[in-house]
């Protein structure tokens, strides 16, 4: 093996262990999102933890992040929760930060 292929290795390994990181993060933070979103909307046990659990879910539509705010901003909107779309962009980023925190606590 050349030092080429091992220092192509370790990118890959690197590339790798870091979408590892931030699906996590993402993971995280859309669950943790999807706690303050039920709060909000006034739900609690079983239904605070199936909201979030779908919030983590509607990530999956797309790309990005837009799928989740579109659905906290309908979710709200239909239940007549009157926040704006920086206080949930701003939840979103608090809730970020949190998840770093988190998944760092707990990364191997």
């Amino acid at each position: 093996m050349t030092v080429l292929d091992k220092r192509r290795e370790g990118f890959e390994a690197k590339f790798a262990r870091d979408e590892q990181l931030r699906f996590r993060v993402d993971a995280r933070r859309n669950k943790l999102l999807g706690y303050w979103a039920a709060d909000q909307l006034g739900l609690t046990g079983a239904e605070k933890e199936a909201y979030a659990i779908a919030v983590v879910v509607s990530d999956l539509e797309e790309a990005g992040e837009e799928d989740v705010f579109r659905k906290l901003r309908e979710d709200f909107d239909n239940k007549c929760v009157m926040l704006t779309d920086q206080q949930i962009r701003s939840a979103m980023s608090l809730m970020r930060v949190e998840a770093m925190k988190q998944i760092w606590a707990d990364w191997p």
